[in-house]
């Protein structure tokens, strides 16, 4: 059973995701600002925090840059913020998904199984290391080097880069990348997919070559 941290400034937002979260089996708790979410989570007990954008105090952007510096914990942010910046922004500090507003309720309580999902997954696969002359990915310690260089990636970063180095060699299209990674329940579309890709690239620097299109249909790890 999971907690979700629901973080918004709208007592009305608190209150419907809260909700839904209990018709889901979900424990929740909340946080009207930023500056709260990043002490609730300091205190540990949330598996998953759901982030507005625009709120008080502090906004959900820099509540993500706090939370990042201390913990991997999955965030979904929630913006009535549409712009392909903002999303993006959004996922380069650290977020793991990016919902527009107006949403639906039912699909933020699918995001947040298909996340947890994943997380659960990544944990619970076998331990070893992939290593080659510019890129080595412990798979345990979850640490990507380099050119010995430690990396900062994302959790949803190397979820990717997991995936892909796991199945290396094989085309991958992008609705197996998007199944596999984002889950079966993931309701985006190519363009969030073609956007982890990028920022994983830029993470990952000289090895980034590792990463081959496949025009028209996918992506291939050739390491």
């Amino acid at each position: 059973m999971y907690k979700v941290l629901i973080v918004d400034d709208e007592q009305a937002i608190r209150e419907l995701v809260a909700k839904y979260c209990s018709l889901e089996g979900f424990n929740y708790g909340e946080a009207s600002d930023g500056l709260e979410a990043i002490e609730k989570v300091k205190k540990g007990g949330y598996d998953i925090v759901v982030m507005d954008v625009m709120m008080p105090e502090l906004d959900g952007f820099s509540a993500v840059r706090e939370i990042r510096k201390f913990s991997n914990i999955p965030i979904i942010m929630l913006s009535a913020r549409t712009e392909t910046y903002d999303k993006i922004h959004g996922l380069e500090i650290g977020a793991d998904d990016y919902i527009s507003k107006p949403f639906s309720p039912k699909e933020l309580m699918l995001r947040i199984s298909a996340v947890m999902n994943r997380v659960s997954s990544s944990q619970k696969s076998n331990s070893d290391v992939y290593e080659n002359e510019k890129l080595r990915v412990d798979f345990t310690a979850r640490i990507v080097s380099v050119e010995g260089v430690p990396q900062d990636l994302s959790p949803k970063e190397y979820e990717l880069l997991f995936f892909m180095v796991k199945n290396r060699g094989i085309a991958l299209s992008r609705e197996k990348l998007l199944n596999e990674v984002w889950g079966y329940d993931f309701y985006g579309d190519d363009r969030t997919l073609d956007t982890h890709i990028k920022l994983l690239r830029k993470s990952l620097g000289s090895a980034s070559e590792y990463i081959v299109t496949l025009r028209g249909m996918g992506y291939r790890f050739d390491g």
